[in-house]
């Protein structure tokens, strides 16, 4: 795909970097990239890394992986990132699992006036983020994934930054599937248990939560979130916590 500048907007950006030498640089290091002494997980977490290098205005990235009905968050550049993915598969929708499952791009312009996941958009702006477009990457075998971009202002994701998006998006869908290729199935698998432990370590975290407070599984998640921002920690490593401390093994 031919990247073109032909937008008034993009000649107005106040970033002295050139964007389509960002993409080239991004897209060269997805291809240097030694697959066989790489792991899955490290590979993502680069097309993660270099996806928030090239993408304009990208403040945080993150690649969702989906298998089955489950989702998890396999790679993000940030905790922002993490959370708010974790904020959609705790409702079950939201922009990158449509992406994911649709294999549509989805674009959120404004998070301020986007209408489609009330329960979601207002959390994403609390966090700072305006606006975000998730791409789809298809994966070999039963998962499939996302790019998601979060952004902090709503004027950065125009035409031109979509395209770049779509465009590094297709280098990485072919860098993720050779990984996929090298990887041996119990690695993968292990892999994957690892992220969807996260994400039943949190749900368990947000049970404790409901029954201890009496409240609902949005505010329980609310309240990890708060507590995961106070503390400086990670949110999986909070909801870890919580369940040791409600479970002692000792």
């Amino acid at each position: 795909m031919a990247i073109t500048n032909g937008s008034s907007a993009t000649a107005a950006r106040v970033d002295t970097r050139d964007p389509r030498a960002e993409l080239t640089e991004s897209v060269h290091a997805l291809g240097r990239i030694v697959l066989d002494e790489t792991p899955l997980a490290d590979v993502v977490a680069q097309v993660a890394t270099l996806a928030k290098e090239c993408i304009p205005g990208a403040h945080e990235v993150s690649v969702t992986v989906l298998k089955g009905t489950r989702a998890a968050t396999f790679a993000s550049t940030g905790e922002v990132a993490l959370r708010l993915d974790e904020r959609q598969y705790s409702t079950g929708h939201g922009p990158c699992l449509v992406a994911a499952t649709s294999g549509r791009t989805v674009l959120v312009a404004d998070m301020r006036a986007e209408t489609r996941w009330p329960d979601y958009t207002p959390r994403a702006v609390q966090a700072g983020v305006l606006s975000s477009v998730s791409v789809p990457l298809p994966l070999r075998g039963e998962t499939v994934g996302g790019l998601n971009i979060y952004v902090t202002r709503t004027d950065v994701i125009d035409d031109f930054a979509m395209e770049v998006a779509k465009h590094f998006a297709g280098y990485a869908a072919v860098a993720i599937t050779n990984a996929h290729l090298y990887a041996t199935t119990a690695e993968l698998a292990q892999q994957m248990d690892q992220a969807m432990e996260s994400r039943a370590v949190i749900e368990q975290a947000k049970g404790i939560i409901m029954g201890e407070r009496r409240c609902t599984e949005d505010e329980a998640f609310q309240i990890l979130v708060q507590v995961s921002q106070d503390a400086n920690r990670k949110l999986r490593d909070v909801a870890a916590a919580l369940v040791a401390q409600a479970h002692p093994t000792g």
